[in-house]
C-alpha cells in the first residue's frame, strides 16, 4: 500500500528546499478514495499515518504555502488549479513517449566565505566562523542554477561564482545564465540521454531569471536552446506563489542543503564538492561545474528580438504555457 500512495503522490507533492518536509494538495479521505478505485480499501486515518511515515506534513501545508498574501478569487483559484493539472499532463505525456522533460530554478544564493552553516553534522571538533555573516566579509555569493531529470532522478548544477567587487558583484542570476546553464546540462548530460531528440519540456516558476514575464528568457531560449540546437521548447510555469511545487525544490535542492548542513562553504571548490557528491538512497546523482562568466543584469530585449520569436502559446492559461519553434 506504500507504494502505491508514493505513485499518488509523485505529481501532488511540493516541498521545503531546505528540509525534509514534504505537502500535498489531496486530502487523506480523497486518497482513500482514489486506492478504492484500484481495490485497495483504507480509512483516511491510515493514510495519515503512511503519509507521515513518508515525511509529508499537514501543519507545512498550511503554513509554509504563500500567495505573497493576496487572497485568491473563486477565478484565480481555478486557473491555478488547473495549471497544477496541466503540467502533471505534460510531464506525464513527455515521459511516455521518452522526450526530457526537466524542473529547472535558482537556488538560494549563498555567501562563500567563513560563516556559519546551519545544521548538525558529526566532527572531533566544530568549525570556528565568523560571528557575523556579513557579505563584507564574503568573497562572493554562490549562485546555483539547477536542472532536474525527473525520469533519470538526476541533477545537474552551474554554480555561478558571483565574485564580490566593492559593494556589488561582478555577476548576476539572469535569463542568459538560466539558458545557458540549460545549455551546459544538455552538452554534458542530456545529448547522452536523449539522443537524437529534439523535443523539451521546461517546468519554471513564474518569477526569476526563467519567470514567464522576462522577454529575454523567451529570447534566449530562442536564440540557443531552439535556433541553436534545433529543439522544439515547450515551457510550462507554475502558478505565482507555488515555486514549492516544483520538483527541483524538494527533490535536488533540498538535498544539496542537507549534504552541506554544518559545513562552512569557505571557497566555491568546497560548494561544488558538497553539491557533486549529494545523492539519496533512492538513486538521485548530482553533476556540477563552476561558472566564471559574468553576466549583466539589466539587458532587455529589442523589438527586433522580439519579432523573431517563433512561439505559440497554448489555449490553456497561454501567459503560463507556451511553445518556440526553431527557425
Amino acid at each position: 500500500m506504500i507504494k502505491e500512495i508514493e505513485e499518488l503522490m509523485k505529481y501532488e507533492t511540493a516541498g521545503d528546499p531546505m528540509s525534509n518536509l514534504k505537502w500535498t494538495r489531496k486530502t487523506t479521505q480523497k486518497i482513500a478514495d482514489k486506492l478504492a478505485t484500484i481495490d485497495i480499501k483504507v480509512s483516511k486515518t491510515t493514510v495519515g499515518k503512511i503519509l507521515k511515515d513518508l515525511d509529508f506534513s499537514l501543519k507545512t501545508n498550511i503554513k509554509t504555502i504563500s500567495n505573497g498574501g493576496k487572497v485568491l478569487t473563486k477565478e484565480e483559484k481555478e486557473k491555478r488549479n488547473k495549471q497544477f493539472g496541466y503540467i502533471n499532463e505534460m510531464r506525464y505525456k513527455f515521459n511516455k513517449i521518452k522526450k526530457p522533460a526537466i524542473s529547472v530554478d535558482t537556488k538560494k544564493k549563498e555567501p562563500v566565505g567563513n560563516f556559519k552553516n546551519p545544521g548538525t553534522r558529526y566532527k572531533r571538533e566544530g568549525d570556528l566562523t565568523n560571528d557575523h555573516d556579513f557579505l563584507t566579509y564574503a568573497i562572493g555569493k554562490a549562485v546555483l542554477y539547477g536542472i532536474y531529470d525527473e525520469k533519470e532522478n538526476n541533477g545537474f548544477v552551474s554554480i555561478g561564482m558571483f565574485l564580490k567587487e566593492g559593494k556589488s558583484f561582478t555577476s548576476s542570476d539572469t535569463p542568459e545564465f538560466a539558458v545557458e546553464s540549460i545549455e551546459r546540462w544538455w552538452i554534458h548530460e542530456g545529448v547522452k540521454k536523449y539522443k537524437n531528440q529534439n523535443e523539451i519540456l521546461i517546468e519554471a516558476d513564474a518569477g526569476g531569471s526563467n519567470g514567464y514575464k522576462p522577454h529575454m528568457w523567451k529570447v534566449k531560449l530562442q536564440e540557443i536552446l531552439c535556433d541553436k540546437y534545433g529543439f522544439k521548447v515547450t515551457v510550462c510555469h507554475y502558478p505565482p506563489g507555488a515555486s514549492k511545487w516544483n520538483l527541483i525544490e524538494h527533490r535536488l535542492f533540498s538535498e544539496i542543503t542537507k549534504n552541506w548542513q554544518a559545513t562552512p562553504l569557505i571557497d566555491y571548490e568546497t560548494v561544488l564538492k558538497y553539491t557533486k557528491s549529494t545523492k539519496t538512497t533512492t538513486g538521485l546523482r548530482v553533476n556540477a561545474i563552476l561558472v566564471d562568466k559574468k553576466y549583466k543584469k539589466g539587458i532587455k530585449a529589442s523589438e527586433d528580438d522580439l519579432k523573431k520569436l517563433n512561439i505559440k502559446y497554448h489555449e490553456v492559461n497561454p501567459s503560463w504555457n507556451y511553445t518556440l519553434y526553431p527557425h
